[in-house]
């Protein structure tokens, strides 16, 4: 067949499946974020916020927001696409998808597209929760849409990649548990690195974390630590970098094929 054209019935067919895993597991996709979200109000709003009333000239309970939605898609994204594409690979039905009338490109967009989905209903569900919690201004939604949008894509493609390296369930969590968590806790979600003394606030900007949470902050309050046009420069270039990546998984195969 000449042209370009999309299975979009494979296409839907995956998408369909992953979004009804969510929904099999609500109380762990949905109802545990929300809670969470809820004691780091109570702790760090109360205890941190009676000392730190503002920062920026944003209520503390506001300013963290933003770092709690941040952190909360990207674990999800991660962890989301990951868990996808490795159970396939567990259960040894990754040969019938690879075997599929579907190409690479039609394979990442079911899983990613399911795994970014999932995690902007979530931020979507944390920011709500946060209005009843403290009062949040968005002064560029347009930004923060298309924020929430970059960071829930590149990060489900960086956890497909995760989900395709791993070879067990201790190398799938290790990524978000031990670098993405603590690289968000220190990249400015609680605290602006202005706050920091020096050497620690130069050290904070090889977090690639910053750049996304500054820029996400940027779009509710109008304040960051690093301007908006190189937090999306950031977040375009590690989409890039992702896409490139899984087409030389799929390029070579690895760990995809024996």
């Amino acid at each position: 067949m000449s042209g370009f054209s999309i299975n979009l019935a494979g296409v839907w067919v995956i998408y369909r499946t992953e979004m009804m895993r969510m929904r099999r597991t609500v109380w762990q996709s949905v109802a545990t974020p929300v809670i969470t979200t809820a004691l780091y109000f109570v702790v760090f709003g109360g205890a941190i916020g009676s000392r730190i009333q503002h920062v920026g000239g944003v209520k503390y309970g506001a300013f963290i927001v933003p770092g709690l939605i941040m952190l909360s898609m990207l674990t999800q994204s991660i962890t989301n696409a990951s868990i996808g594409i490795y159970f396939p690979k567990f259960t040894k039905t990754i040969f019938e998808i690879l075997s599929a009338p579907l190409s690479f490109a039609e394979a990442v967009l079911a899983y990613v597209g399911a795994a970014a989905t999932k995690s902007v209903i979530l931020a979507l569900i944390i920011l709500l929760t946060a209005t009843f919690f403290v009062p949040v201004h968005i002064l560029h939604p347009l930004w923060m849409a298309a924020f929430m949008l970059l960071t829930s894509i590149t990060f489900s493609l960086f956890g497909f990649i995760v989900g395709i390296w791993a070879e067990n369930f201790e190398q799938l969590a290790i990524i978000p548990a031990l670098v993405v968590t603590p690289l968000t806790f220190l990249g400015g979600a609680f605290y602006s690195i202005d706050m920091l003394p020096q050497p620690w606030r130069t050290v904070s900007l090889f977090n690639p974390v910053v750049y996304l949470v500054s820029g996400f902050r940027w779009s509710f309050y109008g304040i960051g630590d690093i301007g908006v046009g190189v937090s999306l420069a950031f977040t375009v270039l590690f989409m890039a970098i992702c896409l490139t990546l899984l087409w030389w998984i799929f390029r070579t195969g690895y760990r995809l094929k024996p």
